[in-house]
């Protein structure tokens, strides 16, 4: 095909995708500052996360980081092996494109009559600029300045309804969380290189052995880099900028950063530790398995973050925790390493990455409509929506039961081959027993607070008359693909599980 034809460096075509639509914006802003062409506008985003999105499935349909693709370029190194396409860079670009376009859609009708738009899309384009070179970042430096990439626009996203004090809040409380686990990682990154003198991935694992003087320093900096992940993904203890942030955030920048970004961090995360450091080999230098850290997070991340969710009155924070209970399914593809098998449950946690970017989005889209209606944003608010928008309600039913993991949507499927996979490698791993109880007996609670949104927009009476609903066509349209997605992703699941069971094994190597 014609990309083997291409010079190496366009392999990383999607990021630059990305930066160059918001370049365009930035150029359309400078024309005509403070433009109100919604249509161009969100058009231009929307057409340059499919433009993107497009460029990644070819690379993929044409063997780019397949190093057994028959005629295929293989896994692509570039800059020195700073960067590194592969599968999995892919797979997870794929995810980003995905969220980016139904957000961008969905922003149509959202922003307006907000001021700031030119700047709103291209703060988009730039923070999943970000994302997509942190799932092709293979160095700590790369790694940190992508992470650092996707983080700056978000903060901005999240306070730029400055009107709105709980915007500006959320955005600030963001921020400085944000600041404190950069520097936290940035000093872990230090320490890594102070033990093993390098900090591209490979070479880190190559000079493990000559770290043994240093294993406490290497161990300390391993700790550390925990913690910058944990942030980023919204796990315990880095989760609680997660409810403010989504709270205040507007409803399309909370769907963008629990599905996308949170994705990107996941990436970064399994790319590390299992490329720069291998289970034994780390174990031997520092004494101690750093799976178990990641299985403790799992069961405390996605405990926490479902009993909190289930206590919530706000549909917006119940959705935030809820978020945060996924970050804990998703663990459990670290955790799961030292086992054999463990590259099974890395590709079962990827699977179901995949298809809650789809649920998830969809779900915080539902809400970007509530606010949209001016609908409250408690339970009681939303009672009997379905009355008036019976196709909306219906996808966000579908959005609910998958994310709950009920067959036969999606979000069932992924969440059962993550358990088959965890109770495979508890064969080796015990303390993966556990993890796959901690699992069900989660799922299971979930259902109650999911299965509570879908009782009041479908069963229970409105607690008062409400005006005509407003039909807006990019809201819409977002949420019904983010719909079909999420019911196509169950004919379409033996594809997606080989991808990522693919791309999973090439990251392991």
């Amino acid at each position: 095909m014609a990309v083997l034809e291409l010079p190496q460096w366009t392999a990383l075509a999607p990021a630059l995708v990305f930066v160059a639509t918001a370049l365009a914006l930035f150029v359309i802003d400078s024309i005509n500052p403070h433009t109100r062409n919604r249509s161009l506008l969100a058009g231009t985003t929307a057409v340059g996360a499919l433009a993107a999105l497009g460029v990644t499935v070819w690379f993929m349909l044409a063997g780019v980081g397949t190093p057994t693709a028959e005629g295929g370029l293989g896994v692509v190194e570039l800059f020195g092996g700073q960067f590194v396409v592969d599968q999995m860079t892919l797979f997870f670009t794929t995810v980003v494109s995905i969220v980016t376009a139904l957000v961008a859609v969905a922003s149509y009708d959202y922003m307006a009559d907000h001021t700031y738009q030119s700047e709103y899309y291209s703060l988009i384009m730039l923070a999943a600029t970000g994302m997509a070179a942190m799932a092709a970042a293979n160095s700590l430096v790369t790694v940190f300045i992508a992470l650092e990439l996707a983080s700056l626009p978000s903060y901005a996203l999240v306070a730029i309804l400055k009107d709105n004090r709980g915007s500006v809040e959320a955005g600030l409380k963001y921020f400085l969380i944000g600041a404190l686990s950069s520097a936290i990682f940035l000093y872990g990154i230090s320490l890594v290189y102070g033990a093993t003198g390098h900090l591209q991935l490979e070479a880190i694992a190559d000079n493990l052995d000559g770290a043994d003087a240093y294993g406490g320093l290497l161990g300390l900096g391993i700790l550390m880099l925990i913690g910058g992940f944990a942030y980023k993904t919204a796990s315990v203890p880095f989760h609680f900028w997660a409810p403010e942030a989504y709270e205040g955030a507007p409803a399309p920048i909370s769907a963008f950063l629990s599905s996308a970004s949170k994705a990107a961090g996941f990436v970064i995360a399994f790319r590390v530790f299992t490329t720069a450091f291998p289970v034994e080999a780390t174990t031997a230098v520092i004494g101690i398995d750093w799976t178990t850290a990641f299985v403790v997070l799992a069961i405390v991340t996605m405990t926490l973050g479902n009993f909190a969710a289930a206590t919530q009155d706000n549909v917006k924070r119940m959705l935030a925790y809820s978020s945060i209970g996924h970050a804990g399914y998703a663990l459990i593809g670290l955790a799961g390493l030292s086992a054999d098998g463990g590259e099974l449950v890395m590709g079962a946690a990827m699977m179901h990455l995949f298809v809650y970017g789809f649920m998830n989005t969809g779900a915080f889209l539902f809400v970007a409509l509530a606010e949209y209606w001016g609908v409250g944003r408690t339970f009681e608010d939303y009672n009997g929506l379905a009355r008036q928008a019976p196709v909306a309600c219906a996808a966000l039913g579908i959005f609910m039961f998958s994310l709950a993991g009920i067959p036969p949507l999606g979000g069932f499927w992924s969440k059962y081959i993550l358990f088959t996979e965890t109770i495979g490698a508890a064969g080796t791993n015990g303390a993966m027993l556990v993890v796959a109880a901690a699992l069900v007996v989660n799922s299971a609670l979930s259902l109650y607070y999911y299965s509570r949104l879908v009782k009041a927009v479908w069963i229970e009476d409105p607690i008062g008359e409400r005006d005509a609903l407003a039909q807006p066509i990019g809201l819409y349209a977002a949420i019904v693909v983010a719909a079909v997605l999420t019911v196509v992703a169950l004919p379409a699941f033996g594809p997606i599980a080989d991808a990522a069971q693919q791309a999973a094994a090439v990251a392991i190597g």
